[in-house]
């Protein structure tokens, strides 16, 4: 059943991999000293790089927002079971919500074809064209939305590159961020990356199903998220079992329904 005010439009199905070349940056100012012959200092202060990511990352909301399409950034660690959890919750939420992803990687394609499994439209980008970026950018989002029929599609997934620390740095357009951490890290990754937890909308505690194998305490890593993060909804989850996915998904399909709800209001 179609959520209320949805598109009901088909599917198409991109199975070529994107690559788009993109320097590797994410400081912001940067600045040079020249020491001139009179012993006086000039210092050249170059453009913030996040300043020109910023406005790439307008143009995209307005793209989206124009287009009716709810944007979800999901960020991880390496291994948290990023891939796993997208290929679960598509599983559940289409035909009902029409959905297309965006994998980035460094090398290989193989995250985006697990998620191809699922039907979905897929576009993969590798950072490793352009130096290996630990993130992805507004301006590549921009042009792997290209590949994209945007009138097909209510939900656009980011799955981002594997990385703790600049994925929470770079705006792209989306409407939400979040965060999985699972409880094969430590409990203590909120605080020890608190950019992330604090820029995130909802964060996932996934792999629960692993709990009584482990000397995990699950309470001082909500406690360290809550730290970083007071009030973020925290959803505990196993992807591999799919414990814990109803109040998720009943989140994730609210925020979907609350674009459209305020597009037409």
């Amino acid at each position: 059943m179609m959520l209320p005010g949805f598109k009901t439009k088909m599917y198409f199905h991109h199975q070529d991999s994107h690559k788009h070349p993109h320097p590797h940056s994410h400081k912001d100012d940067v600045g040079t000293v020249i020491i001139k012959k009179d012993r006086t200092r000039e210092i050249k202060v170059v453009r913030r790089v996040l300043d020109v990511n910023a406005k790439m990352a307008d143009q995209n909301r307005v793209l989206f927002r124009e287009n009716e399409v709810f944007v979800l950034n999901m960020m991880s660690s390496p291994g948290s079971g990023k891939t796993t959890t997208l290929q679960k919750t598509l599983s559940i939420i289409t035909p009902e919500i029409k959905s297309a992803v965006i994998v980035g990687d460094i090398c290989t394609t193989h995250d985006a074809e697990r998620i191809a499994e699922t039907g979905v439209p897929v576009v993969q980008i590798n950072t490793d064209t352009f130096g290996g970026d630990c993130h992805l950018t507004a301006h590549v989002i921009e042009k792997a939305a290209n590949n994209i029929d945007m009138n097909a599609i209510d939900l656009l997934i980011v799955e981002n590159v594997g990385n703790l620390v600049c994925p929470a740095e770079f705006d792209i357009g989306e409407d939400a961020r979040v965060v999985i951490l699972s409880v094969t890290e430590g409990e203590d990754k909120p605080v020890k990356y608190p950019l992330m937890f604090r820029e995130c909308d909802a964060a996932l505690l996934n792999k629960i199903d692993l709990l009584p194998y482990l000397n995990y305490d699950k309470e001082q890593a909500i406690q360290c998220i809550h730290q970083v993060h007071p009030q973020m909804p925290i959803f505990e989850i196993s992807a591999q079992t799919r414990e814990g996915f109803d109040p998720w998904i009943a989140w994730l399909k609210e925020r979907v329904k609350s674009k459209f709800q305020q597009h037409h209001n």
